[in-house]
């Protein structure tokens, strides 16, 4: 007898319930959306800082039904968190502005990675042509998934409703991603029509311990055609272990969806996430994986802002390194510099200070450093290089303003403080500068703003930033002077000195 004659002949019947789906938890009971503003509510929109582009055409606002029009107004950042109108996306073409959702690069400047965090959680109306098959949350969705982001993108989804076959198949990735297969196992079980696969119909039915059910379910399945060959082998291996004791391994795809990847280590043929897609990386923050896999997930999520500083921190001081080399020596830079500066030691943060930020250079940690660091280090009466190199972690902190009368009144203390000196013989700094002193919004940007296109507007400055960052110098003046003119000159402020203080060629 063969695993699936073995398999058949112990089922039975399978019965789904045909409930309507549970009801999600009020966006309250989110843990990471509270009073104390996060990294990812940290979008460089102060709160004296006026509303963005007050001058721009507002049209009369048509209340409709969200069954009727859609859910791509959903978010979960009102306007004044945001600073930004409810118009955002009003006159533009949804995929159009889905499209620019997808080509936006959250890892070239931390000032524009923070300001995607608000555009893709902002409340705002729905795009011109929105219609009901949400292709505009579904972009911003996927992007914050892409980013790693998963508990912002699963609290979107709840906001949502995800009560759709896209909603739903996005918010049981993200929740078997973070680890939560009980509760989306409960709701795909009250839910059947709205299962993205047989797969995990058959997953789902096993897990709430109807063996015999998911067994006959994944016979028929195979029967049909309706599952693949690398599914089947997973499940019956998950449904019955013993049966291949001693068989080989089997071999996995590269980039597994988050039901194989689970099914993978469920039978104890867990992937290493390193070389998987970011979102993946959740899975080695857990307490069952090892610390250096810890580490390197940590160092993963925090270049996206999708971990917080502090939790990286935490990961990074849990224990101390028992080895050398790579990553153990960046633990321990970091933590010397940590123990020094927790004391105010000012010869030990001198002696430790160079390395620990050499060993966030080389890993594009520099923005999270400084977040955690930066007001520390104005504090202390610090001399010579050392102040100097505090003086620069400092402006790329939320103090950065403070930070520029802590050194020298040169072209960053001016920056820093919006008034660049004018024809700076650096070509970058001249470039920058010219954003403040007389650089106009392109034509094709101006046309799209007295349209009423902010958010398209916003989204293409972000593009054309990354450009600008990476070399192109006359895209650079035109996307600081565009962020400027809707308002973000905190983001303009920000995103240039990151162009000057970080490598953003590489």
């Amino acid at each position: 007898m063969d695993h699936r004659t073995f398999l058949a002949a112990i089922s039975g019947p399978l019965v789904y319930a045909n409930s309507l789906f549970a009801q999600v938890a009020p966006l309250s009971a989110i843990e990471w959306l509270n009073p104390t503003p996060t990294v990812t509510l940290d979008m460089g929109l102060p709160v004296e800082e006026p509303p963005v582009s007050a001058s721009i055409y507002t049209p009369t606002i048509n209340v409709t039904q969200l069954d009727t029009e859609g859910r791509d107004s959903v978010g979960l950042l009102p306007r004044s968190v945001t600073g930004l109108p409810s118009t955002l996306w009003a006159q533009s073409n949804a995929s159009r502005l889905s499209d620019l959702v997808t080509q936006q690069r959250s890892e070239v400047l931390p000032a524009m990675q923070a300001l995607l965090y608000t555009l893709l959680l902002a409340e705002a109306n729905s795009p011109l042509d929105a219609g009901t098959a949400n292709e505009f949350l579904l972009a911003r969705v996927d992007k914050l998934i892409e980013m790693g982001a998963l508990e912002q993108a699963a609290a979107l989804l709840e906001r949502a409703g995800p009560n759709t076959p896209n909603l739903f198949l996005r918010w049981f990735d993200v929740s078997l991603l973070m680890g939560r297969e009980d509760q989306a196992c409960e709701n795909l079980t009250t839910a059947p029509h709205l299962a993205p696969s047989y797969g995990a119909r058959i997953f789902c039915t096993a897990r709430s311990g109807d063996w015999r059910a998911a067994a006959l379910t994944l016979d028929t399945a195979k029967a049909l055609s309706l599952i693949s060959e690398e599914m089947d082998a997973l499940l019956l291996r998950f449904l019955d272990p013993d049966l291949f004791e001693g068989e080989p391994l089997l071999v996995a795809v590269r980039e597994p969806s988050p039901l194989k990847f689970r099914l993978y280590e469920a039978i104890g043929e867990g992937q290493t996430t390193t070389a998987l897609p970011r979102c993946f990386a959740h899975s080695d923050l857990r307490e069952t994986a090892g610390w250096k896999a810890q580490l390197e997930a940590a160092e993963r999520l925090a270049r996206t802002s999708a971990l917080h500083e502090n939790r990286l921190l935490g990961i990074y001081t849990e224990r101390t390194p028992a080895a050398s080399g790579m990553i153990w020596d960046r633990v321990a830079a970091l933590q010397a510099f940590e123990s020094a500066i927790a004391v105010s030691d000012l010869n030990a943060v001198a002696k430790t200070l160079p390395a620990a930020w050499s060993a966030m250079q080389e890993v594009n940690l520099e923005v999270p450093f400084a977040r955690l660091f930066g007001s520390q280090l104005l504090q202390l009466p610090l001399q010579g290089v050392t102040a100097r190199v505090a003086r620069d972690i400092s402006l790329l902190s939320t103090e950065y303003e403070r930070a520029a009368y802590a050194g020298p009144r040169d072209f960053l203390a001016g920056l820093a403080l919006g008034m660049p000196p004018q024809s700076p013989q650096d070509p970058v700094q001249r470039a920058i500068s010219d954003a403040w002193h007389g650089a106009g919004v392109p034509q094709d940007l101006s046309t799209m703003l007295a349209r009423g296109q902010l958010g398209e507007v916003i989204l293409r400055a972000m593009l054309m930033m990354d450009d600008g960052a990476v070399g192109d110098l006359g895209v650079l003046t035109a996307a600081l002077a565009t962020l400027r003119a809707v308002g973000l000159e905190d983001t303009a402020r920000r995103a240039a000195l990151q162009v000057v203080l970080l490598d953003t060629r590489g």
